[in-house]
């Protein structure tokens, strides 16, 4: 199965809810937990992926801070904040109303 291009406007939602989901990851981890829970569909990039993280740093939705890996490697574990989670349900709610409002349109006369 070939792996699809992560929707405009949905990689925040997917890190966000990843976050909700697995508690505090490092970026790698969050890429790897989207793609096995998408059933390996979706792949995030890290050109994506470590760009979005810092606007939603920036934007307080998530928390960082350094720490070890089980490799022993340094990097930076992100923690959803409590502003993310508003956020989160903002954007779940936005998405369910588009998906919905798109299945309407697909479904046959």
């Amino acid at each position: 199965m070939s792996q699809e291009a992560i929707p405009p406007g949905t990689l925040d939602m997917l890190i966000l809810q990843t976050l909700f989901r697995g508690g505090r990851l490092h970026g790698f981890e969050i890429a790897e937990a989207i793609q096995e829970r998408s059933e390996d569909v979706l792949r995030v990039e890290e050109g994506s992926l470590y760009p979005a993280l810092q606007r939603l740093l920036l934007q307080g939705w998530i928390a960082g801070e350094w720490g070890k890996t089980e490799e022993n490697r340094r990097a930076r574990y992100y923690k959803i904040t409590r502003a993310g989670h508003t956020q989160l349900e903002r954007e779940l709610s936005r998405y369910r109303r588009v998906s919905n409002a798109i299945g309407r349109i697909l479904q046959p006369v």
